[in-house]
């Protein structure tokens, strides 16, 4: 194909751009131009300040009494003994702090048999519409009626656990690591029922000592409850209910005093497994048949110190990743999803929001090679805190293995023989005072076997939530190095961040600095050996609820630049991104407009597909993307992101479209995705296409089905995963994993989709504590 004739190319990019400054014009003048009273924005938007609220204390405190008398978890609130627990009432946080609303919202807190239970009690004037789109564990609420506990028991007001139920008891846990950092992967022991009344619905969630680590000398604990109600976008907290507080944020939580110590027993904790595999390979007749066994035991040395001990580690019912289609030259990063590693992960955390930017350990380059499954025949990890220290540890023996030849050519290995080694890693945090974070890092070991490596770092993070007053501030630094077998050059690096993350104002800005002989093994740097620089900005009012834009929740006007050399200060990217319209509706549907203009610089070759490859040079091209999305409260949800302009030489066009249906109040789910790339450059066309199918049946939280479907036209292969969970009770599961693959042979035009391989599982696991 002809590239298009550049004056034209020009005229309609011209265009383009001046149809972004008009619809930008408009929505200056809707929001801020109008000189209609009912018009202006409200308090918020117009001088950064919250509508006047009631005076709440900061760090407001309830107490956890023992309960007078036993506890049916059935989420029914009609025990006596929750009369005699402290009532705790839930603010209005969003849209107007602090104003009076309709659901009305009450907690209690008590302790039964070395357990934590709430109950909820959530009214809300229309029953009928309370939203619940999924019962599995861990699925997506972020369009269900939810409330959710997070508890800093260790009382660092940094860390904490997450707990989250929807209203027909879906379950939901995580880890905090600090403001905006949330993993969702760790699964805990924990149990929650609900209940439906004739003004809402009601909640019972019971969270064992055992599951936590906690000082055992710390009755106060940091305490946040929290609200959502989807249809309206409404969120109501307990502490420090205000647009400019996240969530996650502890340093804002209230406080937890709890009366009745909790005791872990003998802080033993066993849970084995028993697995039966079948494993059928359909380029031969035979099917081989497996059992594996093996198992944890855990042991708190102190009830804020836990080790834990694995032998034959199995992570057969761990979800199989989403693919992703790489269109750039750099690894993408794929999160940690095996049980495992994600206990204690979020003390892993190193730095101020790096994101996935530098990784210091990263646990998926333990027991994975280029996602080919490398056996781990046994570990220890120590998680935990000792008064102000955090203290994590892990180490790990791998088993020898022979990998398959497309692992040897793209890691460039001398064999397929890839021989048993040790790997560790580990932090040391100290929290100087409420305020100040100072850390080590240190990883030892190479996943190939091959050579000497070792990482070592530092770290310091400040921040507060009374900076003028009220609102965030974090401020971060590190400094790392490698040693051993690595390339010659600087072996250090160092970083410095800035963050203001705030309703009204959010705005970043660091920078890295990565030696051409900083080489960690056990880490994850997409772009080494590099100088990397990048700040963003992003200006969001919210219109007046009562004027003529009050269909508007929030609007937001974003501006991003960042820049990456190479060590010697040769420019490799330079991007300037922009969102002249970004609108939140109080629906919960959401329509932003963006582009952003690109520098790229190419040493090599870089081959999107084995037949294409853009030349080496420098390029500057810009593009352009609009993204309609409506509300996840909706039973049907359509999600359309479409980009064009340049890239590189050529041009590309980029759409994913996604539609999900969640029928029967979360029972049934099904969505359907699809990720397509169409390239034109001089050196040939190229369509790049990933499709995917996700359908989950649900009888109870505790009993799914689900079935994950994926096909790409660049491994040109199909697979599906199937997993049914049952857990019989809380710590014991049993599945059912059924995985099957079909391949098309691309050097036969037409061929069809042959099958591959097969596997049945079967695995049981128990948790038993003494």
């Amino acid at each position: 194909m002809r590239p298009p004739v550049p004056g034209i190319f020009h005229e309609k990019r011209a265009h383009v751009r001046l149809l972004a400054l008009k619809i930008r014009v408009l929505v200056w003048v809707l929001l801020y131009g109008v000189a209609a009273p009912g018009a202006m924005l409200c308090p918020v938007a117009a001088a950064g300040q919250v509508p006047e609220m009631p005076s709440i204390a900061s760090a407001p405190t309830v107490h956890a009494r023992q309960a007078s008398g036993e506890i049916t978890i059935d989420g029914k609130l009609n025990e006596l003994a929750w009369i005699d627990a402290e009532p705790i009432l839930l603010t209005q946080q969003s849209p107007l702090p602090g104003k009076p609303t309709p659901y009305l919202t009450e907690v209690r807190v008590l302790v039964s048999g070395d357990a934590l239970i709430f109950g909820f009690n959530c009214h809300d004037p229309k029953p009928s519409a309370i939203n619940t789109h999924t019962l599995t564990r861990d699925g997506d609420q972020s369009g269900d009626d939810t409330v959710s506990v997070e508890l800093d028991s260790f009382g660092d007001k940094r860390t904490a656990y997450y707990f989250q139920i929807n209203a027909a008891a879906g379950r939901v846990d995580g880890l905090v690591a600090g403001p905006g950092n949330v993993s969702l992967d760790w699964d805990g022991i924990w149990n929650a029922r609900t209940s439906k009344t004739a003004d809402g619905w009601t909640a019972e969630i019971w969270i064992p000592a055992q599951t936590l680590g906690f000082g055992g000398r710390t009755t106060h604990w940091g305490l946040q409850l929290d609200r959502s109600i989807t249809r309206d976008l409404t969120e109501l907290r307990w502490a420090s209910p205000t647009l400019d507080s996240d969530l996650f944020d502890m340093s804002r939580a209230g406080v937890l005093e709890v009366m009745t110590p909790l005791k872990q027993g003998h802080g033993i904790e066993i849970a084995p497994y028993a697995r039966g595999e079948m494993l059928h390979n359909f380029l031969g007749p035979d099917r081989n048949w497996l059992g594996a066994g093996g198992g944890e035991l855990t042991w708190r040395i102190t009830p804020q110190l836990a080790s834990v001990f694995t032998v034959n580690t199995d992570f057969a019912e761990t979800e199989v990743d989403s693919r992703q289609i790489n269109i750039t030259p750099f690894p993408l990063y794929f999160p940690e999803k095996r049980e495992f590693f994600l206990e204690g992960a979020n003390q892993y955390v190193f730095g101020l929001d790096l994101g996935t930017t530098f990784v210091p350990f990263f646990s998926r380059n333990i027991g994975l090679l280029d996602g080919y499954d490398i056996p781990l025949r046994g570990g220890v990890k120590l998680n935990g805190h000792v008064g102000r220290w955090s203290v994590a540890g892990l180490d790990v023996e791998t088993g020898s293995t022979n990998v398959p030849e497309i692992v040897v050519s793209t890691l460039g290995l001398p064999s397929q023989r890839v021989e048993a080694t040790n790997l560790f890693a580990s932090r040391i945090a100290y929290d100087v005072d409420k305020h100040l974070r100072v850390g080590t890092m240190m990883t030892h070991g190479d996943p190939e076997a091959l050579v000497s490596n070792t990482l070592a770092g530092v770290d310091a993070i400040w921040q507060t939530s009374t900076f003028l007053k009220k609102r965030s501030l974090q401020l971060g630094g590190w400094a790392a190095t490698t040693q051993g077998d690595v390339p010659l050059g600087t072996r250090q690096a160092w970083g410095v961040r800035f963050d203001y993350p705030n309703d009204l104002v959010n705005c970043t800005a660091g920078m890295g600095r990565f030696g051409d002989g900083f080489e960690p093994l056990l880490g994850f740097i997409p772009r080494p050996q590099t100088h990397q620089t990048d700040a963003s900005c992003s200006y969001r009012p919210r219109p007046l609820p009562s004027g003529p834009f009050g269909a508007i929740r929030q609007a937001s006007y974003d501006l991003a630049f960042s820049r990456i050399t190479d060590t010697s200060g040769n420019l490799q990217s330079q991007i300037i991104r922009f969102k002249p319209v970004h609108l939140t509706m109080n629906s919960g549907d959401s329509i932003f407009l963006g582009g952003y203009t690109d520098h790229e610089t190419l040493t090599t070759p870089f081959a999107i597909v084995p037949k294409v490859s853009y030349p080496v040079g420098s390029f500057d091209f810009q593009r352009y993307g609009i993204s309609i999305t409506t509300s996840p409260q909706r039973v049907l949800q359509f999600t359309n992101d479409s980009s064009v302009g340049g890239y590189y030489n050529g041009h590309l066009y980029h759409q994913t479209n996604s539609l999900n249906w969640t029928p029967l109040h979360g029972k049934a789910q099904f969505g359907l995705a699809a990720d397509n790339y169409f390239g034109h450059t001089p050196q040939g066309n190229f369509v790049e296409k990933l499709w995917q199918f996700n359908g989950a049946l649900s009888w109870s939280p505790d009993l799914s089905l689900s079935t994950f479907v994926q096909y790409d036209n660049v491994s040109f292969a199909l697979s599906s995963n199937t997993r049914m969970r049952w857990t019989f009770k809380p710590g014991d599961d049993f599945y059912v994993i059924w995985d099957r693959t079909w391949i098309r042979d691309v050097t036969h035009p037409g061929a069809n989709l042959d099958p591959d391989a097969e596997s049945i599982t079967a695995k049981i696991q128990w948790t038993f504590r003494l």
